[in-house]
């Protein structure tokens, strides 16, 4: 596939088309986790991960496409993001609208970027977070995936001494990338790929094409500020 063409939501779309015909069974995060741990996972099994880093207008356009696909996702939202605000009238339209669907909505975390700014406990950052969103949507988030932004500090290392259950969470979205087969698009419009954990140096093939090698586990992560109709910066 073109990877000039391969990010309009047209491509992207077809991609987890070609997924379905390939026989993948596509999951939210939370199914994964749960499936994994009673060992009822499908032979093809896709998780389908989406870190809203930057436009949740956008990401309504992928959930779009997922609901005439009849597939779900996990949406992971930021809070102090200061390209959108997840409570202002059209976001937390656009989110509900997610919700309503059926999709899965976890926390795009930044915890250690909080906590490092406003000196404040991680801990208390991540409880007070988890509980904004869930009185806010009325849900309760069952997973954080950290973010990395453009501070200097890691985010995940937040869950080097600690556990998702510490917190009433089944997991960190990361934890999972040494045992599938893992590619995303977090290089904007390329895409890249992990083998259980081992980076395929050059292999920029996308979701779609990787779907034809019949992996076991796919776990897939877009971002939908990567996806357009007709340009990146329309």
């Amino acid at each position: 596939m073109d990877t000039k063409t391969s990010f309009t939501f047209e491509s992207i779309e077809a991609q987890f088309s070609e997924a379905i015909k390939q026989g993948y069974h596509i999951i939210t995060c939370a199914e994964f986790h749960q499936r994994k741990k009673s060992g009822t996972l499908e032979p093809k099994t896709l998780i389908n991960r989406i870190d809203v880093d930057f436009s949740i207008k956008k990401a309504e356009k992928i959930g779009e496409f997922m609901n005439r696909l009849r597939i779900k996702a996990s949406f992971f939202i930021r809070l102090h993001a200061p390209e959108y605000n997840p409570f202002s009238f059209e976001n937390y339209r656009i989110i509900k609208y997610l919700i309503e669907s059926g999709h899965e909505i976890g926390y795009h975390s930044e915890v250690i970027d909080e906590s490092e700014i406003w000196n404040e406990d991680a801990e208390e950052c991540l409880k007070r977070d988890i509980d904004i969103i869930n009185k806010i949507f009325n849900i309760k988030i069952l997973g954080t995936a950290g973010h990395g932004g453009m501070t200097e500090f890691n985010n995940l290392d937040f869950w080097i001494n600690r556990k998702p259950e510490d917190f009433g969470l089944l997991y960190e979205a990361y934890s999972w990338m040494n045992d599938t087969f893992y590619i995303s698009d977090s290089e904007w419009i390329r895409w890249k790929c992990y083998d259980k954990g081992n980076l395929r140096k050059g292999d920029i093939r996308s979701l779609g094409e990787h779907a034809k090698d019949n992996h076991e586990i796919i776990y897939s992560l877009i971002h939908p500020a990567s996806y357009f109709n007709n340009h990146f910066y329309e």
